[in-house]
């Protein structure tokens, strides 16, 4: 969840920077427009990508281990080392962050330049098994090349979103401000407000693609530790989930969801509900 909002919040501000100067150096030919508008759509996304790694450390404090203090980092580091060789995927950094959540996360430019996190609420609380599986979902997720299919996604969202904030912007600036000629400030202010918008519906289809990428990240840890291993996990999480102290009314907007849901809600979340995933599970073995 961390690394997709990150990953979300930097494209969508890189997004706004890039559309801002854009606006200033004004591209009027179609043509042309349309080439610059991918090319910072897609722009935004990939140097959202190449500070990912940069970004998730410094948010979340994350300690990469360069050399195992204890034994229980030596085991952490030796598991991601051979999950990676079965993977197929060269060693990613090895991290803990100091957090209470049973919680991890991948991220990283290519499948040989990773980061894979832990943190220390998972290592308190999980037993070996589970843990093992929480590291196999997290090298599935680089293994199957997530963050670089969400990058390309994002990017073609981003392009439609500027092609089409712009359209809407021009619109508004002829029939509401009556500007007939060039481009008034009107355009400029809708512009920008219509970008936010449109982001924020956009983040609708990222969203979809990060659930399906979660039950294909829970497969691959299956296949390289044992479905029961995730499923333990996956239930680990549940109990924490369904002990937390939020209010009934609340646990929908819990970091693992429910299948209380609503629609709208369920529209934004980056995680499928945990029944969903520990039945998909069942269904696989």
């Amino acid at each position: 969840m961390k690394t997709i909002v990150l990953f979300l919040t930097t494209n969508l501000a890189v997004l706004i920077v890039l559309s801002i100067t854009l606006s200033i150096f004004g591209v009027t030919n179609m043509g042309a427009f349309l080439i610059v508008a991918t090319f910072i759509g897609m722009g935004g996304a990939f140097i959202s990508l190449a500070m990912s790694k940069s970004m998730a450390k410094m948010a979340t404090g994350a300690q990469v281990i360069t050399e195992p203090s204890n034994a229980a980092e030596q085991w952490l580091f030796n598991t991601v080392k051979r999950q990676a060789n079965a993977a197929g995927i060269g060693m990613p950094e090895v991290a803990i962050y100091d957090s209470p959540d049973m919680n991890a996360f991948a991220t990283g430019m290519d499948r040989n330049n990773a980061l894979v996190a832990v943190s220390m609420g998972l290592l308190q609380t999980m037993n070996e098994d589970e843990i093992e599986a929480v590291l196999a979902h997290e090298i599935s997720h680089i293994a199957n090349g997530d963050m670089i299919t969400l990058t390309l996604i994002q990017g073609v969202v981003n392009t439609f979103v500027i092609v089409f904030a712009r359209v809407i912007g021009q619109i508004i600036d002829r029939a509401i401000f009556k500007n007939e000629e060039g481009y008034g400030i009107g355009y400029f202010i809708t512009t920008i407000i219509a970008e936010l918008v449109l982001g924020i519906l956009a983040s609708i289809i990222v969203m979809w693609f990060s659930r399906q990428r979660e039950f294909r990240a829970d497969e691959g840890s299956a296949k390289l530790v044992g479905g029961y291993k995730m499923i333990a996990a996956l239930r680990r999480l549940q109990i924490a989930h369904n002990d937390s102290a939020l209010p009934k009314q609340l646990t929908a907007f819990g970091i693992h969801g429910s299948n209380a849901t609503s629609f709208i809600q369920y529209l934004f979340m980056s995680h499928p509900p945990l029944e969903d995933r520990i039945e998909a599970l069942r269904r696989y073995h």
